[in-house]
């Protein structure tokens, strides 16, 4: 019983947002609805082989707190940069990052986080040097950048996936 309702969630959702896309709550769109999303469902562990695993909620709940504030902070830096035009003075360009997160899940929190905040862009991930490489809007203080990467994202994130 306990399977079957941790089965449960996705095929529903899958069923709602079909019938919401469709527009209609006829038989056929029911069934071919509900074949649809029962289908996906069972295929959906096959694409994501490694599960993922919350081992510290208060770390996570920190992190969220920390992501949430870096984010005003920076739309406010990037709206002053943009309003000062090139009196801003600000420099871009991108910039390597050594990592030590191995966990995929991790990688792409931290990928998340660093996109949602304004300013910075992954733009790539060397996986033999676990570098990461960002492009940066302001890149006036590259080892700040860094150690804020590293210490306030990348290490919360080891503790909460690895």
């Amino acid at each position: 019983m306990r399977r079957l309702l941790s089965f449960l969630p996705l095929p529903c959702l899958l069923l709602a947002l079909w019938l919401l896309l469709n527009d209609s709550l006829s038989a056929g769109q029911i069934a071919l609805g509900g074949a649809i999303a029962i289908t996906l469902s069972l295929l959906a562990p096959i694409l994501r082989p490694v599960r993922a695993r919350l081992r510290r909620p208060l770390t996570a709940l920190r992190l969220i707190i920390h992501v949430a504030r870096d984010i005003v902070q920076s739309n406010y830096l990037v709206s002053l940069r943009i309003l000062q035009g090139d009196a801003s003075a600000a420099r871009s360009g991108f910039l390597d990052i050594p990592l030590q997160i191995n966990d995929p899940h991790g990688l792409a929190a931290l990928a998340c986080i660093v996109t949602f905040t304004p300013g910075t862009v992954w733009a790539g991930h060397d996986t033999e040097r676990n570098v990461l490489t960002l492009h940066v809007l302001d890149l006036s203080d590259p080892a700040g950048l860094t150690r804020i990467i590293q210490d306030r994202y990348q290490r919360p994130l080891m503790e909460i996936f690895e």
